[in-house]
């Protein structure tokens, strides 16, 4: 019986690691954005999640001028990445700041985001970049 429990212990450990492995593995795909497009989105940023293991943010704003605003979530690397590419903070870009984003759009046009690459602040021109699958993924293609 003993031997029974540390069979059965061992094999819900390595189904563990399994799993683990697995969710880190797929994780860190891009293919949900597709980069042979580009999309500019011009709007209002609603929030920074500054968080690990993605930062993301939040704009409020359209592709075309005199579109119906709507809400754009748009993926960057980690927090790490960003500072180390430079002059990134989590202060960096706040709520309320008008911006021009630069991204590769969801794969799934139903859906309103992307990989963000760059972004501008309208007021001031300061840009910052973000481009996810050169940050994480160096010497693709």
């Amino acid at each position: 019986m003993k031997q029974l429990f540390k069979t059965v212990g061992a094999m819900s450990v390595a189904v563990g690691f399994m799993a683990a492995v697995h969710s880190a593995a797929a994780h860190h795909s891009t293919t949900m954005f597709d980069h042979s497009k580009a999309m500019t989105i011009k709007g209002t940023v609603v929030e920074l999640r500054w968080t690990n293991p993605h930062v993301s943010l939040l704009v409020h704003g359209t592709v075309n001028d005199g579109d119906e605003p709507t809400d754009w979530l748009l993926e960057m690397t980690s927090p790490g990445n960003l500072v180390r590419a430079g002059g990134w903070s989590r202060t960096a870009v706040k709520p309320g700041d008008r911006v021009q984003v630069e991204m590769s759009p969801l794969r799934d046009s139903e859906k309103h985001g992307g990989a963000l690459k760059k972004v501008t602040l309208i007021e001031t021109g300061q840009s910052f970049t973000a481009n996810l699958r050169e940050q994480e993924r160096p010497g693709l293609e």
